[in-house]
């Protein structure tokens, strides 16, 4: 593609009153006048295709993966390089997706020196994460006489993935796992384990309810059964990705409408990506294995628990590209999916939100499918209302006072929601925002360190 310069606007306009001057003030010189137009023509379409052969050994690099973190600075190398040239300005574009920002819109290099490679940085920041894709570059560049703006696409491929960002959550990790985290405990691993180990004989002090009896009646001598604690469990992380999970993590707060941090009024689909990410690092350290559910009306996708890169790959691709929908959980279709499909024992972390009273009353009627045969812990971002009266001493006006009593309402019917769940052997949590990941974290250990499973 050409787009004529100013240049060549400018020394048309010149020509064109020179020549018609010349005309003017001499009639005769008319054919000559028609000869240096078409002389200038010759030489603008000259340039043009000599600017051309411009692209032929012209090479543009650019790395096939990028990975950055979400609101954090990044920026994508451009690596330039042409064999045979004279000097010239070359100018370089990329299509971003709306979702990558970038305070540029090109990138101009000044290529002297025929051979040598010139690096170009790209500065961008990532919005919302996810996996894009740039798929172009363009090129611009002028004529050896500067008429004519040369273009050119070239084809390239790039994928950006753009995490949610952890240093936070890093930090909280680092401080857990150094037993410096306010309001977690280790403890120490009681009990003597689930896994059976081997067969021995009796021993002075061993359990009747250990003793294998058909051994016994086989060998004539009382023969014991002994467990191993069980190093590595299946752990699930289940995540609701319905409507509910599209709100703010700020929402029912007095706060939800102020931009404190880009974190801090992130929807809570967010908030649950992030607690995934930083739990699956956790049960990875540990040696456990670790699946994924994601569910709306329907369950999305699912991972059976796996302890190995290729599977933590696929998770985080997984988590990247997910995103809440405008539908209501089918809790029904959940339970029994997960009845049918996760046969062993194993831990189930629900990310959810039960505030609805016809989603708790779902997840209620069907919860029996699967809380006999697992351990199901629930836990939900408490909504910034959700308090018991009094509680709150910046009350100045009636609307606040109503403001309270729902928000009194509110809590009184997720403690109740609780109870309920607590008789079916299921424990449910109201978190903070800030704490999601701590919390989850620590429920985790220590259901590990009691064998619990």
């Amino acid at each position: 593609m050409m787009v004529p310069n100013t240049r060549l606007i400018t020394a048309t306009g010149l020509v064109t009153l020179l020549l018609a001057g010349l005309v003017v003030a001499r009639p005769e010189s008319l054919t000559l006048a028609a000869a240096g137009l078409v002389l200038f023509s010759v030489l603008a379409l000259l340039d043009f295709f000599l600017g051309y052969e411009f692209f032929n050994d012209l090479k543009i690099e650019i790395p096939e993966a990028l990975y950055l973190s979400k609101d954090q600075p990044g920026e994508i190398k451009i690596q330039v390089q042409k064999e045979n040239h004279p000097s010239r300005k070359l100018k370089v574009g990329l299509a971003l997706p709306p979702e990558v920002r970038s305070l540029v819109t090109e990138l101009c290099v000044e290529l002297k020196e025929a051979g040598r490679a010139t690096t170009l940085s790209w500065p961008i920041r990532a919005e919302q994460r996810g996996i894009y894709t740039l798929d172009t570059c363009f090129l611009e560049v002028p004529s050896p006489l500067g008429f004519w703006a040369l273009r050119r696409r070239r084809p390239i491929r790039l994928t950006i993935h753009v995490y949610p960002a952890l240093q936070k959550e890093r930090k909280t990790l680092a401080a857990l796992f150094m037993r410096k985290a306010m309001g977690v405990h280790l403890q120490r691993q009681i009990g003597k384990g689930r896994e059976f180990e081997q067969l021995r004989e009796y021993q002075s002090g061993d359990s009747f309810d250990d003793i294998h009896w058909k051994a016994t009646a086989k060998r004539g001598k009382p023969i014991t059964k002994v467990y191993q604690i069980e190093r590595t469990q299946e752990l699930y992380l289940l995540i609701d990705a319905s409507r509910l999970s599209a709100r703010s993590s700020l929402f029912g707060s007095e706060t939800e409408n102020r931009e404190k941090t880009p974190e801090a009024g992130a929807p809570i689909i967010e908030r649950f990506v992030t607690a995934a990410l930083v739990l699956g690092m956790t049960a990875k350290r540990q040696g456990d294995l670790f699946g994924m559910l994601t569910f709306s009306n329907r369950v999305q996708s699912f991972l059976k628990a796996q302890n190995n890169a290729v599977h933590y790959d696929a998770c985080r691709k997984l988590l990247y590209l997910m995103q809440a929908q405008a539908v209501a959980p089918d809790f029904d279709e959940v339970f029994t999916f997960i009845r049918n499909r996760i046969r062993r024992r194993a831990l189930l972390i629900f990310l959810t939100n039960l505030d609805d009273p016809v989603l708790a009353e779902g997840f209620i009627k069907n919860i029996d499918l699967i809380g006999r045969h697992h351990l199901i812990l629930v836990n939900m971002l408490r909504p910034g209302i959700a308090r018991p009266l009094f509680s709150n001493p910046e009350v100045e006006k009636a609307d606040d006072l109503y403001r309270e009593l729902g928000g009194h309402l509110l809590w009184s019917q997720l403690r109740e929601t609780a109870k309920i769940l607590q008789r079916h052997g299921v424990r449910f949590n109201l978190l903070e925002n800030e704490n999601l990941c701590v919390e989850l974290i620590a429920q985790y250990l220590s259901v590990k360190q009691r064998q619990l499973l």
